[in-house]
């Protein structure tokens, strides 16, 4: 910053074969991406502390062209985006996380916000609803670790409940005329749905009354059964779960197909990521000789998600001291990678599959000067 006030901005001239696209490339209305990029991984995987989806939307119409992805969404990676025409910029990372109070020239972050919408360009960040996909950032970097099988550690739930309602409320009913009544009361509640089906218990008939209803029904359900002590005291209520899915969510647990050396694992995952060296601590007890058949790996940060997990290795950007301590002395061997550099090397693959899960109606084009900040020197 010159003494004057005058901010002096470095700038990168790009080769011209960087800014010539196909010119049979169509354009996309911005809102009609943002539903092809929420089908591709919903953003209902995110996490809730989360700041995903649409971060900075020009005034509409907007179209795009191209889409620019990057993992880390800096000043110098926004001065390529510019040169490079983006109408989109798909950063992995989200450049806003708290809440902005004002948007002036003070700060990197504002500066972001400020160039991107007096040139027209979006921001979208996906981050951790990339980490949970099937097809995302952490089974990316599964790839790395050679054959194995893979599960998600903390599996998420799916977006909707199986059926309506969150809670279900069961009791009997023993007699045909307080059925009638009971019946017409709970249909009369709205966002309550009804069942009823013939029951015995102990030799007895009865009619079994099954009904679904939001958090806001269920209590006025309940308001009109313990009206009923008869009722209210046989009555039974479920809370209803949101189904975990299968192959979705935060981190993944590795077994190979055939246990190798840690050694081995090491370079495999230096060859996978690109990296001439990673952060290794050895579990109490283990050598480079030890065997590695299970790998607990989180791409980014990963104490939360990794803790407590069995495993002979767990495989993360950055952990803190005391929770690689913590691994440790449990014989679990670590290997640190830095923070980005888990989760870069995806967006190459994701830019193959977005562009045939967009039919390759647009430019999609990654950064070249988005790096990791740390380096090994």
């Amino acid at each position: 910053m010159l003494s004057s006030g005058v901010h002096l901005v470095s700038r990168k001239v790009w080769p011209i074969h960087s800014l010539i696209y196909s010119s049979s490339r169509s354009f996309m209305d911005l809102k009609t991406l943002l539903s092809s990029l929420n089908d591709f991984a919903s953003l209902s995987f995110a996490e809730s502390w989360d700041n995903v989806g649409l971060l900075v939307e020009p005034s509409p119409p907007h179209t795009v062209n191209t889409l620019f992805l990057t993992n880390d969404l800096t000043e110098e990676v926004m001065e390529e985006a510019l040169q490079k025409k983006a109408d989109l910029i798909l950063s992995y990372h989200p450049p806003i996380f708290r809440p902005m109070k004002r948007i002036t020239w003070k700060t990197w972050k504002e500066r972001l916000v400020i160039r991107a919408l007096e040139n027209r360009v979006g921001i979208y960040s996906p981050h951790t609803a990339y980490d949970a996909a099937p097809q995302g950032v952490n089974s990316w970097l599964a790839k790395g670790l050679g054959a194995c099988t893979s599960c998600p550690i903390h599996p998420s739930k799916a977006a909707d409940y199986p059926t309506e309602g969150t809670h279900r409320v069961e009791f009997n009913i023993n007699h045909t005329q307080d059925l009638d009544k009971v019946m017409s009361a709970v249909k009369g509640i709205a966002d309550v749905s009804v069942t009823s089906f013939s029951a015995r218990t102990d030799d007895e008939e009865h009619t079994r009354i099954s009904l679904n209803c939001t958090q806001k029904a269920l209590l006025q359900v309940v308001a009109f059964l313990s009206q009923n002590r008869q009722l209210y005291q046989k009555t039974e209520i479920l809370s209803l779960e949101k189904p975990l899915l299968l192959h979705t969510g935060m981190g993944r647990l590795c077994t190979l197909d055939e246990s190798v050396s840690l050694a081995t694992i090491i370079e495999r995952i230096k060859r996978h990521l690109k990296l001439s060296h990673v952060r290794l601590s050895l579990g109490i007890g283990r050598t480079l000789e030890s065997q590695v058949r299970v790998v607990a790996l989180c791409a980014g940060s990963g104490s939360s998600v990794l803790q407590g997990v069995e495993a002979d290795l767990y495989l993360t950007g950055e952990m803190s001291h005391h929770d690689v301590l913590d691994a440790a002395s449990q014989g679990i061997n670590v290997i640190l990678c830095e923070h980005s550099n888990t989760e870069r090397g995806f967006l190459s693959d994701l830019r193959d599959m977005l562009g045939g899960h967009l039919d390759n109606k647009i430019n999609i084009i990654l950064s070249e000067t988005d790096k990791d900040p740390l380096h090994v020197v």
